[in-house]
């Protein structure tokens, strides 16, 4: 069986196939085992270093505040970078020159600059013109870097899916006389969000990664700075990275996972809603189109 895009592979490729998933799993095991017994000579897997992950004094203390402020700065950039990139993007294919090019300069002006370096440049904004208390401060530095950055991100995304779209989408919507703020709201953006959301989900994943940044650098009381001080307590550095890898992995499988079920609920709210005829309707619509209820013959009327 083949496809446009892939041909079925036959004896000699399917077995080819098998040999390199043999090879690889091969590979996978013996760098796992590798990894164990590394950690076993280093004393890693010693019980002392793991006992503290099952107290609640290591989640109540440490991990869950840590935990809390990540969702907090991940949650507030990702409400600010969304509309914003939206709006960016949308912009940059306005026919007003006055609006599309300094849009498309602000984003390509802060899709350049690393994302750290955002952070602290508004870190020191804050500390030299305003009054935000210290404490808060790296909150609001983390949440103004991912947000200049990722909503620049953001704009080509949305840029790019409205792009996809086939031309003649935009030129029906004029045909029937809708102005071009009628047509992207309601015919281009509906359906280029199904094709933008992988790539929206992925950009959200950075987000909340990338608050770790802000507690290397900026102090901020996030998920892997709270490690730190769990480790300096515990003496359990590799054990807490590992512990603190595990629970970034499963923030991002859950927000992959409900990305992942928002598309498929999308794709078949646009599929055709059309009830599927029996045998006997189909006569009886046959019947009457020649009788003349739908046509012209049998001195039908139109």
């Amino acid at each position: 069986m083949t496809s446009i895009l892939y041909d079925a592979p036959g004896p000699r490729a399917k077995r080819r196939n098998v040999l390199f998933s043999v090879v690889f799993f091969v590979l996978l095991a013996l760098l796992l085992w590798w990894i164990w017994q590394t950690m076993d000579e280093k004393n890693q897997l010693e019980w002392a270093l793991w006992k503290p992950f099952t107290t609640s004094e290591a989640w109540t203390t440490y991990l869950l505040p840590g935990l809390a402020d990540t969702l907090k700065a991940a949650a507030l950039s990702m409400v600010i970078a969304l509309p914003l990139g939206a709006v960016l993007g949308i912009a940059r294919m306005s026919d007003h020159r006055w609006v599309r090019i300094p849009s498309g300069a602000v984003v390509e002006f802060f899709r350049a600059i690393p994302v750290l370096l955002l952070m602290l440049f508004a870190n020191e904004f804050y500390v030299r013109s305003t009054g935000i208390p210290s404490d808060e401060r790296p909150l609001y530095a983390v949440v103004t870097g991912l947000v200049l950055y990722n909503a620049s991100v953001l704009a080509e995304i949305v840029r790019a899916g409205i792009l996809s779209l086939p031309k003649g989408q935009s030129e029906a919507a004029m045909a029937i006389g809708l102005r071009k703020g009628q047509t992207m709201s309601s015919i281009l953006l509906p359906q280029a969000v199904t094709a933008m959301l992988p790539a929206i989900v992925s950009q959200l994943v950075v987000i909340v990664k990338d608050t770790a940044l802000g507690g290397v650098m900026l102090g901020f009381t996030e998920l892997l700075n709270t490690r730190s001080t769990l480790a300096a307590n515990y003496a359990n550095v590799i054990p807490s990275f590992i512990v603190v890898a595990v629970i970034f992995i499963i923030l991002n499988f859950i927000l992959t996972s409900f990305a992942s079920w928002l598309e498929r609920r999308l794709r078949r709210s646009k599929r055709s809603t059309g009830a599927v005829l029996g045998a006997d309707k189909v006569d009886d619509v046959n019947a009457a189109e020649v009788g003349g209820t739908y046509g012209t013959g049998a001195g039908g009327t139109i």
